[in-house]
């Protein structure tokens, strides 16, 4: 059987990192990168609440790079409750940590820790320094 991995992606270099562990880790894999719009943050003009068209461009290029293609979704909501309900459907998770400590990750949360913490499958993060 196929191994479904969830590859949650925002765009930054920690989850570039995770979609090129997965290509790697993972390579028979059926992989889908979902990007979380963040409703909060569409409603104050943050991000388009359909997400970006061009978004998963450099993903595509990855999987292209690795021969292999990738599924996209765009989902909206909270960033780790909507990922650990996708995750529902899948084997694995694979996300991307920006490694804040201290104050910083008192302030601003961690969506790799909350979605850790409240999947049902196995989350893998990948550290910034990959």
């Amino acid at each position: 059987m196929t191994r479904r991995i969830l590859l949650a992606v925002d765009g930054s270099e920690p989850s570039i990192a995770a979609v090129e562990y997965a290509f790697e880790v993972f390579p028979d894999a059926e992989l889908t990168a979902i990007h979380v719009v963040d409703e909060l943050e569409a409603h104050y003009g943050g991000e388009r609440a359909d997400g970006d068209p061009e978004f998963f461009e450099p993903i595509a290029d990855l999987a292209a790079d690795h021969g292999t293609e990738i599924g996209t979704r765009v989902a909206s909501g909270t960033p780790a409750e909507t990922i650990v309900a996708a995750a529902e459907e899948m084997d694995e998770i694979v996300i991307g940590s920006a490694g804040r400590s201290g104050v910083s990750r008192m302030l601003l949360g961690s969506v790799a820790e909350a979605v850790a913490r409240g999947s049902p499958v196995p989350v893998t993060i990948v550290g910034p320094s990959r």
